[in-house]
């Protein structure tokens, strides 16, 4: 088996309130342990609030535990699919992606060669060389998916993303990301569909209350969870 592209060790993440220095923190995740290995797609799974996008800012490296260790392989690159934010306005959104894509590890050369790849997934056409802030906000998802489904990060992290955009822009995405989850590509991906997560995971991570509930094997934990009925 392959070692560990990233590794939680008793992981806490606390969130206080702004009204007083003596609030009690809000524990969001508690005592989090597991490894994340090379090539799999990790689903995770469990009701709103139970602390399913904190983990995956975590992942992301976005913000840092309280407690615990996040262990990753040295130059491992996490990258949140957010459908464009962090875009600069000013900028055109041929510059946004090169950005963007340098960011997740890829030479400036090999930037520049994505970037028809991308206006031509996209549908932007000429307007991607206009300033994002002229952009429509579903002009922005085409090119902040276009740009996230075309880099190369270690680890992609999805947040219930599956589709974006007008119906042929959604199946086609749609289909992209399938894609993409059953590459060998690293993917960690949150979501309340249990069938989605049947077919594209080898993995699920249910996390309850902050704390991990079961990890193990897609379907039997996937089964479990739909045992219990865990309102969504």
């Amino acid at each position: 088996m392959s070692s560990p592209i990233l590794t939680f060790s008793k992981v806490g993440l606390a969130y206080r309130g702004r009204l007083s220095l003596f609030t009690k923190p809000n524990w969001v995740l508690k005592d989090i342990s597991f490894e994340l290995l090379p090539g799999e797609t990790l689903g995770v799974i469990g009701r709103n609030g139970a602390g399913k996008s904190s983990l995956l800012k975590l992942l992301a490296d976005i913000i840092t535990p309280n407690t615990g260790k996040i262990h990753r392989k040295p130059h491992i690159k996490s990258q949140l699919l957010s459908l464009g934010l962090g875009f600069n306005k000013n900028l055109s959104g041929i510059d946004n992606a090169l950005m963007a894509l340098v960011t997740q590890g890829s030479s400036i050369r090999q930037a520049k060669t994505l970037i028809p790849i991308i206006t031509e997934f996209s549908g932007l056409g000429d307007t991607i060389k206009e300033p994002v802030g002229t952009f429509s906000a579903g002009q922005k998802a085409r090119l902040g998916f276009a740009t996230a489904i075309h880099a190369t990060p270690d680890v992609l992290l999805l947040d219930e993303i599956l589709g974006v955009g007008d119906k042929d822009f959604k199946q086609k995405s749609a289909k992209a990301l399938k894609d993409k989850v059953r590459s060998n590509q690293t993917v960690v991906l949150v979501s309340h569909s249990t069938q989605t997560l049947k077919k594209l995971c080898d993995r699920i991570l249910w996390i309850e209350n902050g704390v991990i509930k079961a990890i193990g094997e897609a379907q039997k934990i996937l089964e479990m969870y739909e045992t219990e009925a865990v309102p969504t």
